[in-house]
């Protein structure tokens, strides 16, 4: 199948009947989730619609090509579900009250530096917004437009958050 009938409604449709389970069943086999496996078979599909020059016929056929998205995707967003969890429990951590008792463990008593403290009472003081766009970033491994995701917000004001975060966050530090 060419891009040019790739690209026409009808010729779309058929080609959305006969991938969509294999599509939905390679994300699903990533996600484990039917939601998310939903949500990339119709990511596949809106990106193939709108870029159909993107798949080249002499590389292979459309199915696979297709599976090979929606794996892709899964993957993608399966690791991005991991990073936020992770910046989630770092920034439960972060709003937990200090533990004095480092119990001789050498990791704990790191963990209660000086320096860690600082930030951690300057984090404590952001607003909610930006202390969780700079730990969904920095601790999450996540970009400004998967925090804007994450998020629910603009690309901009996920930006702003970051940017304002930062800025209270070097002040604070600065000052301490």
């Amino acid at each position: 199948m060419s891009a040019t009938q790739i690209a026409e409604q009808e010729s779309f449709a058929d080609l959305y009947r006969l991938h969509r389970s294999g599509v939905y069943a390679a994300a699903y086999r990533i996600s484990g989730r039917a939601a998310d496996a939903e949500d990339v078979t119709q990511d596949v599909f809106v990106r193939l619609w709108r870029r159909p020059e993107s798949f080249d016929s002499r590389r292979g056929g459309l199915g696979p090509y297709l599976r090979l998205m929606a794996r892709s995707r899964a993957l993608d967003l399966w690791r991005s579900q991991q990073a936020g969890g992770r910046a989630r429990e770092r920034l439960e951590l972060l709003g937990a009250p200090e533990d004095d008792s480092a119990d001789g463990r050498p990791a704990a008593m790191a963990e209660l530096g000086e320096e860690r403290a600082a930030v951690r009472a300057a984090l404590g003081r952001l607003p909610l917004e930006q202390r969780e766009a700079l730990v969904l970033s920095y601790w999450g491994g996540l970009d400004a437009k998967q925090v804007a995701a994450r998020s629910g917000v603009p690309f901009g004001t996920a930006k702003s958050r970051m940017r304002l975060g930062l800025e209270k966050l070097r002040r604070e530090c600065a000052a301490a």
